[in-house]
């Protein structure tokens, strides 16, 4: 399109919103006051009080125990985590705790969405603290390996297992007699 063109257009569209009023083209945004209130048209009327609260959607309920189901299943990862049961120095047990460090950490950010958006404070603080101990796992186990943090018997710098191989004994020396 041309700049002509783009002139056309926007002629067309200046004279559509001049032909409709202000109040049409914007929606209300609450519901209108019930007449007599004296309240201004769109100006939705305050809550009476004592009026007894909402009762809580079953949508909700739903929603909020989805959410914790989540938090269940990530507590429980992270917890497990810390009681893996093989020898992860190398190759691949290690490989499997980093993986599954990494889900703990998935599954923390899964279930934090879930207590955020359904409000749970302390059950998203929960998941929170699930996402750092997946986050710490892993890192525990690569930083050393990636030469970042010192390297201990536990956490070699190393990803794969190699065979060890055993001190070499010292070559006799020969030519020199043993008591000259």
């Amino acid at each position: 399109m041309t700049q002509r063109d783009w002139d056309k257009e926007l002629a067309k569209i200046d004279k559509q919103l001049a032909s409709i009023s202000d109040d049409e083209l914007l929606p209300t945004a609450a519901p209108a006051a019930p007449p007599g209130t004296g309240m201004p048209r769109g100006v939705a009327a305050p809550p009476v009080r004592g009026a007894a609260p909402a009762a809580v959607a079953p949508s909700n309920r739903k929603a909020k125990w989805w959410a914790f189901s989540k938090l269940t299943v990530a507590v429980v990862a992270g917890v497990g985590i810390w009681f893996w049961p093989w020898a992860a120095r190398c190759g691949l047990p290690l490989a499997g705790l980093v993986s599954a460090g990494s889900l703990v950490a998935l599954v923390g950010i899964w279930s934090a969405f879930g207590t955020w958006r359904q409000r749970m404070g302390r059950a998203h603080l929960l998941s929170l603290l699930v996402i750092v101990s997946g986050v710490v796992l892993v890192a525990r186990e690569v930083l050393p390996r990636v030469g970042y943090a010192y390297e201990s018997f536990d956490r070699p710098a190393r990803w794969t297992c190699q065979a060890e191989t055993p001190a070499a004994s010292p070559a006799p020396v020969t030519g020199a007699p043993a008591g000259a």
